[in-house]
């Protein structure tokens, strides 16, 4: 049986989406689905328990993605573990592509490519997105595609969760490039923000989490991946690309301000796109 854990604050808008691709044609007794809704002041909590086995649904008044996670992890006890977004859509078929990953016992942590859908995003997401399309960062699933999965010796790898903001970079770090794998021939969606304002906040909090990541677990920084900055000066040669590489900057550095200020301060604000969680009906 697999497990999978997802941390849920209000998430009413999207969770049925969620579910729905994982448990889909699911066999019976294949899934373990566990729902954990923390600070929820929305329906999240019902319209999860409406879908019924393999859907298990944990309620915490806390809201905390960090606690949401241990929470969950107590609540399962099989492996492969995967570990979702109750915003991106995970399909079946990914989900049986990363446990069988993980069961050929070499790679201990698996992540699927992203695929971005960009509907309803103004042209300048788009552009920064264009030029994300050419860089290392791209292609790595763990902290880019919203969902990730462990054996059971890489859950091993650590303890409880600990509250940092970027729970998937500390995954990711905890094993080096060779431990950990990105299978490009699945893949989850993942929505991006409508507005350049949206994306900047977003940023703020990756750019956030990876400061506290480097200065909390310095010694397991080395493993975080591939730069972007040669990539990047790579692209300078072809003009075509010079607006939109423009942008890129912008919204980049605008975030780092933020997160290096905030940082400073020990302010975080846990910064959340709603644009990107509108469903068509």
């Amino acid at each position: 049986m697999i497990s999978v854990v997802i941390p849920a604050h209000n998430e009413s808008a999207v969770i049925a989406r969620a579910l729905t691709a994982m448990t889909s044609g699911a066999d019976k007794d294949e899934l373990d689905v566990v729902v954990v809704c923390n600070g929820c002041s929305d329906s999240t909590a019902s319209i999860a328990r409406d879908f019924g086995p393999p859907v298990r649904v944990i309620e915490t008044e806390i809201a905390s993605k960090s606690n949401a996670l241990n929470l969950g992890d107590q609540a399962v006890c099989t492996y492969p573990r995967i570990y979702a977004d109750a915003d991106v859509v995970v399909p079946l078929q990914t989900i049986r592509a990363l446990a069988s990953c993980l069961r050929q016992g070499d790679i201990l942590a698996v992540a699927p490519m992203a695929l971005l859908d960009l509907s309803g995003c103004s042209r300048f997401v788009r552009a920064y997105y264009n030029i994300r399309s050419h860089l290392p960062s791209s292609v790595e699933g763990i902290g880019g595609s919203g969902v990730y999965a462990l054996s059971e010796s890489g859950r091993r790898r650590f303890g409880e969760f600990p509250n940092v903001v970027a729970d998937d970079g500390y995954v990711r770090i905890q094993f080096t490039p060779k431990e950990r794998e990105t299978l490009t021939c699945v893949s989850s969606t993942v929505f991006a923000p409508r507005k350049i304002s949206n994306l900047i906040e977003i940023r703020t909090r990756a750019y956030y989490g990876s400061l506290e990541l480097g200065r909390m677990f310095p010694g397991l920084w080395r493993n975080r991946g591939e730069s972007n900055h040669k990539a990047l000066v790579g692209l300078l040669s072809r003009p075509s690309l010079w607006t939109k590489l423009l942008i890129y900057y912008y919204v980049n550095l605008a975030a780092r301000s933020r997160a290096r200020r905030r940082s400073r301060e020990r302010s975080f604000l846990w910064e959340r796109d709603n644009t990107s969680r509108q469903v068509a009906t």
